[in-house]
């Protein structure tokens, strides 16, 4: 049975009894539950297959509700606050002013609301405020922060449309709210802030640059990549090194070769010689090839071809998260 679409007043009370709900968001959809609820965010867990040493992103609908109290569709009860993050420094206050709402995820220590199985036993707990205005709706009138990864079976293409979330989780969830195809296209930005004047660490690119967070913070570094044993997959949603990935293998190359089986997710332009071809952007522009990487992937696979070869972006704006998913889907090839 498939999941029906929701409203977003009938998808806020299914995620307030402790169901699970699918909802787009600017970057991915998302598959939403009560983060304040352990049983509920363990339904996350079993409906897309996840290991629990990976850890989720608390979407909130405002950033005032990183300390807030918890409503309900009846009436406030004030009896008891919810503690999202138990320290919000003044540096997170300025980043949060420049990027939220928007793609943007802050780690911070996680607060007594939030359960361990939201961190997988992490002192540090991922959140952010979604940049589209219908997430933040459904988040408000659901009165709880919601846990959401991305809406797919784990491992596999991120969803950036309806479509997407029926075809692997139709029937694992309670409901899916259709709010047409996400903007972004790639997962949120994941950043470590030092509590000293330290550099801002990038723990997972995505749909803020590092270009925009430097105009605002300064020296902005990465998380040594070369080695993917320096810091632990878990230690941040994203950042296990086989991820994103399609059905089939997918080989990142400097330059198609072309081969009659094979698929191509081309940068710019079409190469003859392919049994599909796929143009992120024949502008060259990296944000509409972000908004479409990830359902030209999805259109690869479903062609039928052996195996796909994924042209390398520049590496500057949303370039390096377009890289960083080519080379996460290609390590699981």
């Amino acid at each position: 049975m498939t999941a029906p679409r929701l409203t977003i007043d009938e998808a806020a009370a299914t995620l307030a009894a402790g169901g699970l709900v699918a909802f787009g968001t600017e970057t991915v959809y998302g598959l939403g539950a009560n983060a304040t609820d352990p049983e509920a965010v363990a339904k996350i867990y079993a409906a897309k297959r996840r290991p629990a040493f990976d850890p989720l992103i608390v979407h909130l609908a405002d950033g005032a509700d990183l300390h807030t109290d918890l409503h309900t569709d009846l009436h406030i009860v004030r009896a008891r606050a919810i503690e999202v993050v138990a320290r919000w420094t003044p540096r997170q206050v300025s980043l949060a002013a420049a990027f939220w709402p928007g793609p943007l995820t802050m780690l911070a220590p996680r607060g007594r609301s939030i359960p361990e199985l939201v961190t997988s036993g992490l002192p540090d707990v991922a959140v952010r405020v979604p940049g589209t205005p219908a997430a933040r709706e459904l988040i408000a009138k659901a009165g709880v922060p919601i846990a959401a990864p991305s809406a797919n079976l784990f491992g596999r293409i991120s969803p950036t449309t309806v479509e997407h979330v029926l075809d692997q989780l139709g029937d694992a969830i309670d409901g899916v709210v259709d709010t047409g195809p996400c903007g972004v296209g790639v997962e949120s930005t994941v950043i470590r802030v030092p509590d000293d004047d330290g550099p801002l660490v990038v723990l997972r690119l995505g749909g803020t640059s590092l270009e925009a967070l430097a105009e605002v913070a300064g020296e902005v570094v990465m998380a040594v990549d070369e080695d993917r044993a320096e810091l632990q997959a878990e230690t941040s949603p994203g950042r296990l090194p086989s991820h994103y990935a399609p059905r089939v293998p997918l080989r990142v190359v400097e330059r198609a070769m072309p081969s009659r089986d094979e698929g191509l997710l081309a940068w710019r332009q079409p190469v003859a010689g392919f049994a599909a071809v796929e143009v992120l952007s024949e502008s060259g522009d990296d944000v509409e090839a972000a908004a479409r990487l990830f359902a030209a992937m999805r259109r690869l696979e479903a062609s039928g071809v052996r195996a796909i070869q994924a042209e390398r972006v520049p590496s500057d704006g949303l370039g390096r998260a377009i890289n960083d998913r080519l080379a996460r889907a290609s390590h699981a090839g």
